[in-house]
Protein backbone atom coordinates (compact mmCIF):
# COMPACT_ATOMS: atom_id res chain seq x y z
CA UNK A 1 0.00 0.00 0.00
CA UNK A 2 2.88 2.39 0.72
CA UNK A 3 3.89 2.20 -2.95
CA UNK A 4 0.67 3.79 -4.23
CA UNK A 5 1.29 6.89 -6.32
CA UNK A 6 -0.72 9.65 -4.63
CA UNK A 7 -0.21 12.21 -7.41
CA UNK A 8 -3.74 13.36 -8.40
CA UNK A 9 -3.04 13.01 -12.11
CA UNK A 10 -2.47 9.28 -11.60
CA UNK A 11 -6.08 8.95 -10.43
CA UNK A 12 -8.13 11.20 -12.70
CA UNK A 13 -9.37 9.92 -16.07
CA UNK A 14 -11.62 11.50 -18.70
CA UNK A 15 -14.67 9.83 -17.20
CA UNK A 16 -13.87 11.44 -13.83
CA UNK A 17 -13.82 14.88 -15.45
CA UNK A 18 -17.33 14.17 -16.71
CA UNK A 19 -18.34 13.17 -13.18
CA UNK A 20 -16.95 16.50 -11.98
CA UNK A 21 -19.06 18.28 -14.62
CA UNK A 22 -22.05 16.43 -13.18
CA UNK A 23 -21.10 17.66 -9.69
CA UNK A 24 -20.46 21.18 -10.94
CA UNK A 25 -23.91 21.32 -12.55
CA UNK A 26 -25.46 20.13 -9.29
CA UNK A 27 -23.56 22.72 -7.25
CA UNK A 28 -24.56 25.51 -9.63
CA UNK A 29 -28.15 24.29 -9.37
CA UNK A 30 -27.93 24.75 -5.60
CA UNK A 31 -26.58 28.29 -6.05
CA UNK A 32 -29.39 29.04 -8.51
CA UNK A 33 -31.99 27.79 -6.02
CA UNK A 34 -30.48 29.98 -3.30
CA UNK A 35 -30.78 32.92 -5.72
CA UNK A 36 -34.41 31.94 -6.41
CA UNK A 37 -33.65 31.24 -10.07
CA UNK A 38 -35.62 28.00 -10.02
CA UNK A 39 -35.90 27.54 -13.78
CA UNK A 40 -32.11 27.60 -14.16
CA UNK A 41 -31.75 25.35 -11.10
CA UNK A 42 -34.07 22.77 -12.68
CA UNK A 43 -32.26 22.94 -16.02
CA UNK A 44 -28.89 22.45 -14.30
CA UNK A 45 -30.20 19.33 -12.54
CA UNK A 46 -31.13 17.89 -15.92
CA UNK A 47 -27.71 18.80 -17.33
CA UNK A 48 -26.14 17.00 -14.36
CA UNK A 49 -28.15 13.89 -15.27
CA UNK A 50 -26.87 14.09 -18.84
CA UNK A 51 -23.25 14.13 -17.62
CA UNK A 52 -23.97 11.30 -15.19
CA UNK A 53 -25.46 9.16 -17.94
CA UNK A 54 -22.29 9.22 -20.04
CA UNK A 55 -19.41 9.00 -17.53
CA UNK A 56 -19.71 5.21 -17.21
CA UNK A 57 -19.95 4.82 -20.98
CA UNK A 58 -16.81 6.93 -21.45
CA UNK A 59 -14.99 4.85 -18.80
CA UNK A 60 -15.83 1.66 -20.69
CA UNK A 61 -14.93 3.07 -24.11
CA UNK A 62 -11.57 4.34 -22.86
CA UNK A 63 -10.83 1.05 -21.04
CA UNK A 64 -10.37 2.93 -17.80
CA UNK A 65 -8.32 0.94 -15.25
CA UNK A 66 -9.55 1.72 -11.76
CA UNK A 67 -8.27 -0.91 -9.34
CA UNK A 68 -8.56 1.45 -6.35
CA UNK A 69 -12.16 2.48 -7.10
CA UNK A 70 -11.41 6.19 -7.55
CA UNK A 71 -13.95 6.50 -10.37
CA UNK A 72 -16.72 4.79 -8.41
CA UNK A 73 -16.14 7.07 -5.44
CA UNK A 74 -15.98 10.32 -7.40
CA UNK A 75 -19.16 9.31 -9.25
CA UNK A 76 -21.05 8.65 -6.00
CA UNK A 77 -19.80 11.81 -4.31
CA UNK A 78 -20.81 13.83 -7.36
CA UNK A 79 -24.23 12.15 -7.42
CA UNK A 80 -25.03 13.02 -3.82
CA UNK A 81 -24.48 16.69 -4.63
CA UNK A 82 -26.45 16.71 -7.89
CA UNK A 83 -29.19 14.23 -6.98
CA UNK A 84 -29.29 14.54 -3.20
CA UNK A 85 -28.40 18.06 -2.12
CA UNK A 86 -29.54 19.88 -5.27
CA UNK A 87 -33.17 18.63 -5.35
CA UNK A 88 -33.39 18.93 -1.55
CA UNK A 89 -32.30 22.57 -1.59
CA UNK A 90 -34.57 23.22 -4.58
CA UNK A 91 -37.60 21.81 -2.74
CA UNK A 92 -36.82 23.62 0.51
CA UNK A 93 -36.25 27.07 -0.98
CA UNK A 94 -38.83 26.90 -3.78
CA UNK A 95 -41.69 25.74 -1.56
CA UNK A 96 -40.78 28.07 1.29
CA UNK A 97 -41.36 30.98 -1.09
CA UNK A 98 -44.94 29.72 -1.46
CA UNK A 99 -47.31 30.74 1.37
CA UNK A 100 -49.30 28.12 3.25
CA UNK A 101 -46.74 25.32 3.63
CA UNK A 102 -45.43 24.53 7.08
CA UNK A 103 -41.69 25.14 7.03
CA UNK A 104 -40.73 22.21 9.26
CA UNK A 105 -42.48 19.70 6.98
CA UNK A 106 -40.64 21.04 3.95
CA UNK A 107 -37.34 20.90 5.83
CA UNK A 108 -37.91 17.27 6.88
CA UNK A 109 -38.86 16.20 3.35
CA UNK A 110 -35.72 17.89 2.02
CA UNK A 111 -33.66 16.07 4.64
CA UNK A 112 -35.34 12.79 3.67
CA UNK A 113 -34.16 13.26 0.07
CA UNK A 114 -30.54 13.64 1.22
CA UNK A 115 -30.67 10.76 3.71
CA UNK A 116 -32.22 8.35 1.22
CA UNK A 117 -29.77 9.48 -1.44
CA UNK A 118 -26.78 8.75 0.81
CA UNK A 119 -28.22 5.36 1.79
CA UNK A 120 -28.98 4.51 -1.84
CA UNK A 121 -25.48 5.33 -3.07
CA UNK A 122 -23.74 3.66 -0.14
CA UNK A 123 -25.69 0.45 -0.66
CA UNK A 124 -24.85 0.53 -4.36
CA UNK A 125 -21.13 0.91 -3.62
CA UNK A 126 -20.98 -1.99 -1.18
CA UNK A 127 -22.97 -4.43 -3.34
CA UNK A 128 -21.43 -3.48 -6.71
CA UNK A 129 -19.80 -6.55 -8.19
CA UNK A 130 -21.06 -8.75 -5.35
CA UNK A 131 -24.53 -9.63 -6.65
CA UNK A 132 -25.46 -11.15 -9.99
CA UNK A 133 -27.82 -8.57 -11.48
CA UNK A 134 -27.71 -5.74 -13.96
CA UNK A 135 -30.83 -4.15 -12.48
CA UNK A 136 -30.86 -1.16 -10.17
CA UNK A 137 -31.74 -2.09 -6.59
CA UNK A 138 -34.13 0.69 -5.66
CA UNK A 139 -35.16 3.60 -7.87
CA UNK A 140 -32.06 5.21 -9.49
CA UNK A 141 -31.04 8.35 -7.59
CA UNK A 142 -30.93 10.68 -10.66
CA UNK A 143 -34.68 10.07 -10.92
CA UNK A 144 -35.47 12.35 -7.97
CA UNK A 145 -33.77 15.31 -9.67
CA UNK A 146 -35.36 14.46 -12.99
CA UNK A 147 -38.86 14.28 -11.53
CA UNK A 148 -38.52 17.49 -9.49
CA UNK A 149 -36.93 19.38 -12.41
CA UNK A 150 -39.46 18.29 -15.05
CA UNK A 151 -42.35 18.84 -12.63
CA UNK A 152 -41.23 22.45 -12.23
CA UNK A 153 -40.39 23.08 -15.88
CA UNK A 154 -43.63 21.47 -17.08
CA UNK A 155 -45.66 24.13 -15.27
CA UNK A 156 -47.41 21.58 -13.04
CA UNK A 157 -45.39 22.31 -9.91
CA UNK A 158 -47.40 22.70 -6.72
CA UNK A 159 -46.00 22.47 -3.17
CA UNK A 160 -48.21 19.55 -2.16
CA UNK A 161 -47.51 17.52 -5.30
CA UNK A 162 -43.77 18.17 -5.06
CA UNK A 163 -43.67 17.06 -1.42
CA UNK A 164 -45.71 13.90 -2.06
CA UNK A 165 -43.56 12.88 -5.02
CA UNK A 166 -40.36 13.64 -3.08
CA UNK A 167 -41.42 11.35 -0.23
CA UNK A 168 -42.50 8.51 -2.54
CA UNK A 169 -39.40 8.65 -4.73
CA UNK A 170 -37.03 8.95 -1.75
CA UNK A 171 -38.48 5.83 -0.13
CA UNK A 172 -38.40 3.92 -3.42
CA UNK A 173 -34.70 4.77 -3.78
CA UNK A 174 -33.91 2.74 -0.65
CA UNK A 175 -36.43 0.00 -1.41
CA UNK A 176 -35.49 -3.49 -2.57
CA UNK A 177 -37.48 -3.10 -5.78
CA UNK A 178 -35.48 -3.86 -8.90
CA UNK A 179 -35.53 -1.36 -11.73
CA UNK A 180 -34.12 -2.65 -15.03
CA UNK A 181 -31.73 -0.44 -16.93
CA UNK A 182 -33.76 1.49 -19.46
CA UNK A 183 -32.75 0.53 -23.00
CA UNK A 184 -35.75 1.50 -25.14
CA UNK A 185 -33.84 3.26 -27.92
CA UNK A 186 -36.84 5.07 -29.51
CA UNK A 187 -37.94 6.53 -26.16
CA UNK A 188 -34.35 7.45 -25.29
CA UNK A 189 -34.07 9.25 -28.63
CA UNK A 190 -37.38 11.08 -28.11
CA UNK A 191 -36.32 12.00 -24.57
CA UNK A 192 -33.06 13.51 -25.84
CA UNK A 193 -34.98 15.70 -28.28
CA UNK A 194 -37.41 16.73 -25.53
CA UNK A 195 -34.55 17.59 -23.18
CA UNK A 196 -32.99 19.83 -25.83
CA UNK A 197 -36.33 21.55 -26.34
CA UNK A 198 -36.76 21.92 -22.60
CA UNK A 199 -33.41 23.54 -21.86
CA UNK A 200 -33.33 25.82 -24.92
CA UNK A 201 -34.44 29.42 -24.24
CA UNK A 202 -37.61 29.12 -26.32
CA UNK A 203 -41.24 29.44 -25.23
CA UNK A 204 -43.29 26.41 -26.26
CA UNK A 205 -45.88 26.61 -23.49
CA UNK A 206 -49.46 25.64 -24.25
CA UNK A 207 -51.97 26.91 -21.67
CA UNK A 208 -49.03 27.50 -19.29
CA UNK A 209 -47.92 23.87 -19.70
CA UNK A 210 -44.58 22.99 -21.29
CA UNK A 211 -45.27 19.86 -23.44
CA UNK A 212 -41.61 18.75 -23.44
CA UNK A 213 -41.39 18.94 -19.65
CA UNK A 214 -44.73 17.18 -19.26
CA UNK A 215 -43.77 14.28 -21.53
CA UNK A 216 -40.42 13.82 -19.81
CA UNK A 217 -42.14 13.82 -16.42
CA UNK A 218 -44.66 11.22 -17.62
CA UNK A 219 -41.89 9.01 -19.04
CA UNK A 220 -40.07 9.01 -15.71
CA UNK A 221 -43.24 8.42 -13.66
CA UNK A 222 -44.17 5.55 -15.96
CA UNK A 223 -40.76 3.94 -15.38
CA UNK A 224 -41.19 4.43 -11.63
CA UNK A 225 -44.75 3.05 -11.46
CA UNK A 226 -44.61 0.17 -13.98
CA UNK A 227 -41.72 -1.51 -12.17
CA UNK A 228 -43.48 -0.97 -8.84
CA UNK A 229 -46.56 -2.75 -10.20
CA UNK A 230 -44.51 -5.61 -11.68
CA UNK A 231 -42.93 -6.35 -8.33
Amino acid sequence: MSNINTDMKSFIAISDIISLLNMSSGFLSIISSINHNFELAAILMIIAIMFDSVDGWVARKTNRQDDLGFGKNIDSLSDIISFGAAPAVFIYICINTTPGIFQTIVMLVSLLIVICGVLRLTRYNVIAGKIDTEDFIGFPIPGISFIIATLYLSGLFTPSLALILSIIVSLLMISNIRYPKFDNIPIIGISCVLIVLLILPININIFNINPAGLLLLLFCLYYLIINLIKR
